[in-house]
């Protein structure tokens, strides 16, 4: 690009900062102004949005504690450690697993922190993706925003697809402790894919037919997720009726020798459980134009989100481990899900383990559909800016429903096609949960990299600004991002065959040689990011309109 454009940029940056400044100190106002040549009423969120260069489309219809509790269930703890027990549990056992969970968690909380600093400023559906435009230098915004843009819709609809699918293969365990050793289900791939089938259309159906009500569905969930875990926790506690391990087992006890890796990389490998529910923390950042206060809520949400899982967690593993039976068994079982043999062990009730797996199946169901809702928001926003191919199709907000159907049923096609995979591979879920955490940690990364790299100008006058800390937490997140996207790639055990091989790498060379691919023949032309050439002239409206108002006729 030219210089003269790229000066041009940088006094568009300039201005979209200080409109969302000026728009930020102003809040609660409301007026007529124009915004792209036609009148239209906004309230103070919607002209904040407008600020940044969007129409309204979407309802504003949460308040703060609904969207901490869709960001409670997109994370949907319980459910999410159990599905992916199986990762510490070979990495290392018991140690693995709990402080694993915890470390993890802490430096989620960084990631949060970080990115709440910058939502608080640039409060859109875009995102990472926005947030890197607006924090970018000029001379690289173009390509940052790009990969920041396309990691984040890749990992929403992968973590979307690992949800349902990991849904399905812990409903295929569940259903198996009838029936002894041998269950009462094969589990064979088409009948497994069918499950997945079933799932993924019931939680898109749920999404786009039931908008209105998933506010309400988010808030049963949390009552419904302690529920579960407490009756969980009393049973097993109160009948183990295998015995108990000791509390230096549970809190000690570190066997890596079931991957074959070392020590301590076997150690790291076992943290994609507590990656894979932690994930989801920026995802709830695609829900900013349908948040009534986005600047305050999402950042909030995101990061009191962070403590609440953590205590949730604990709560959950802490009793699970001291029933736990040997980890070879549970490592060696067929289905890859070891929490309902761990419940059985304890309960030795096949009726009983089945109904205290209830609230988790259920709690996967919900996860979905928030999950499915987030990943077809950012779809959405990413194809609004022409950077998804067909972009005239994915943009278009259907209007009775107030959702973006069309980019939900993209984003439901891919997961589907992709699910594919399960024929030619058991080790399907472990690529579709690692290439998820991959994608979205490398998303998160990008917008606090290029606001570390400018200085964190632009989020000093945020509402949600941690200063000092706020750097720390930076450095703590770029750190973590530059561990986890190698460590995630790793098979889980070794030797690696064709059948175990972790294939998230092949997943997201697929899609960054289609995303890079699409940039050089088209994007790189026609490419033009978000629409802040009109925050200048939205500015200039409203000190106008202001002056107006304050000089006497």
């Amino acid at each position: 690009m030219a210089e003269s454009s790229g000066s041009q940029l940088y006094g568009t940056q300039s201005d979209a900062y200080a409109a969302t400044h000026d728009l930020h100190h102003r809040a609660g106002s409301k007026e007529r102004m124009p915004i792209g040549g036609e009148e239209v009423s906004v309230d103070d969120a919607d002209e904040l949005l407008a600020a940044m260069g969007y129409k309204p489309e979407l309802v504003r219809t949460r308040s703060t504690l609904q969207v901490a509790f869709m960001s409670f269930v997109l994370a949907s703890i319980p459910y999410g450690l159990s599905t992916t027990f199986y990762y510490p549990l070979v990495g290392g056992g018991p140690a693995n697993i709990i402080w694993g969970f915890v470390g993890v968690s802490l430096i989620i909380l960084c990631v949060a922190i970080s990115l709440g600093e910058i939502t608080s400023v640039f409060p859109t559906a875009g995102g990472v993706y926005y947030q890197t435009w607006m924090l970018a230098n000029p001379a690289y915004r173009h390509i940052a925003s790009w990969i920041c843009g396309w990691s984040f819709v890749v990992g929403n609809i992968t973590i979307t697809l690992a949800v349902n699918f990991g849904t399905t293969l812990f409903l295929v365990g569940c259903l198996n402790v009838f029936g002894g050793e041998d269950g009462i289900l094969e589990g064979n791939r088409w009948q497994v894919y069918l499950l997945f089938l079933a799932i993924t259309l019931l939680c898109n159906a749920v999404s786009a037919l039931g908008n209105k009500w998933l506010p309400w569905l988010d808030t049963f969930a949390i009552f419904w997720t302690f529920a579960g875990v407490i009756a969980i926790v009393i049973c097993t506690l109160a009948i183990a009726k295998n015995g108990r391990n000791d509390a230096s087992y549970v809190f000690g006890e570190f066997n890596p020798s079931l991957s074959g890796w070392p020590a301590g990389w076997s150690f790291c490998i076992g943290l994609l459980q507590a990656a894979y529910v932690t994930s989801s923390t920026g995802m709830i950042i695609s829900m900013c134009e349908e948040v009534r206060h986005p600047s305050t809520q999402v950042p909030k949400a995101m990061v009191y989100t962070i403590l609440l899982n953590l205590a949730c967690g604990c709560l959950f593993l802490i009793p699970l481990l001291f029933v736990m039976p040997d980890q070879e068994f549970l490592a060696n079982l067929a289905s890859g899900q070891p929490l309902p043999p761990i419940i059985y062990n304890a309960v030795g009730h096949a009726g009983g383990t089945f109904a205290l797996t209830i609230p988790l199946l259920v709690l996967g169901i919900l996860c979905g559909i928030a999950c499915t809702t987030a990943a077809s928001r950012c779809t959405w926003a990413f194809a609004r800016d022409g950077a998804i191919p067909g972009a005239q199709w994915w943009k278009t907000v259907n209007a009775r429903l107030d959702v973006p159907l069309n980019a939900m049923m993209l984003s439901m096609a891919v997961q589907l096609l992709l699910g594919l995979i399960y024929f030619g591979s058991s080790a399907a879920f472990n690529a579709f949960s690692g290439v998820g955490v991959i994608c979205l940690t490398l998303s998160y990364a990008c917008p606090i990299a290029v606001s570390v790299l400018g200085g964190r100008k632009l989020i000093a006058e945020g509402s949600y600004n941690f200063g000092a800390f706020g750097l720390v937490a930076n450095v703590i997140a770029l750190a973590w991002s530059l561990l986890a996207i190698p460590l995630f790639c790793m098979p889980t055990a070794i030797p690696v065959t064709a059948e175990l091989m972790n294939y998230a790498s092949v997943v997201f060379a697929g899609f960054f040689v289609i995303a890079t691919t699409w940039y050089f023949v088209w994007g790189k032309k026609h490419y033009q990011g978000p629409p802040t050439h009109e925050v200048a002239e939205f500015q200039a409206a409203r000190r106008a309109s202001i002056t107006s108002e304050v000089v006497p006729k």
